[in-house]
């Protein structure tokens, strides 16, 4: 029988496809954007579809993939160079980022989120580490969250140590008093993993773990759950 270990002192969690899921948010989000466009720079409507706008933008983060640390700085870029093409005043980007951010954050969470962070409250820490553009204040979370750490701010992306060291920094535990969460196995799993945190793979679809790492090797998450609630029974079940 293992022996059973302390609780940790924090949990911290990744944002898009941890807690809700994003690809459905992005794409209504692209279709509320171009609703805006039509309506506010209509050519640049006429001379851009949403695939062609997601094309550009590809092709610019190519050039500088840099942008790679900020998706939402992506966007903006690609924007602005769609106006100047189409000859709108590119001005009105500010007043399209805004729209489009909106409808970003428009997300909902799992089921399981709202209940296991609640459960989770008094008993450890609580952060999130993220390489998106998601605001907690505005999706209505951040109250739960005792210290957050978005890449675009902080300048450095997951997998690198640095995000998960400034997110226990900031909880004021040592990395190895800390479990992160998330359902990449190279950037939350691994990233994690090798800044000192022990690491649960988020797996709420099913996935199978087939990913290798650059030495080849199988990753091996500390535990695989497929919501907050096998989370929480894993807690109570390793930990005493």
């Amino acid at each position: 029988m293992n022996q059973r270990r302390a609780w940790p002192k924090a949990v911290l969690f990744d944002l898009d496809d941890t807690l809700w899921p994003i690809a459905p948010v992005i794409l209504e989000a692209e279709q509320i954007l171009f609703a805006w466009l039509r309506q506010h720079a209509p050519r640049v409507a006429q001379q851009f579809t949403i695939e062609s706008l997601r094309q550009a933008r590809l092709e610019l983060l190519a050039r500088q993939p840099e942008f790679q640390l900020d998706l939402g700085a992506l966007r903006r870029a690609g924007l602005v160079a769609a106006f100047e093409q189409a000859g709108e005043d590119a001005a009105k980007v500010e007043l399209a980022m805004t729209e489009f951010f909106a409808a970003r954050n428009a997300v909902i969470p799992y089921d399981d989120v709202l209940p296991g962070l609640l459960r989770l409250k008094g008993r450890v820490r609580i952060g999130s580490v993220t390489n998106g553009n998601a605001d907690l204040q505005t999706i209505g979370l951040a109250r739960h969250f005792d210290a957050s750490v978005a890449a675009p701010t902080f300048g450095v992306a997951k997998p690198d140590p640095r995000i998960f060291l400034e997110a226990c920094k900031l909880l004021g535990v040592a990395p190895h008093e800390a479990v992160y969460v998330g359902d990449d196995l190279l950037l939350d799993v691994q990233g994690a993993q090798r800044a000192g945190l022990r690491a649960v793979w988020m797996n709420r679809i099913g996935k199978v773990n087939d990913i290798l790492d650059q030495q080849g090797k199988k990753i091996s998450p500390d535990a695989e759950v497929g919501s907050l609630d096998g989370l929480l029974d894993w807690l109570k079940r390793e930990h005493a």
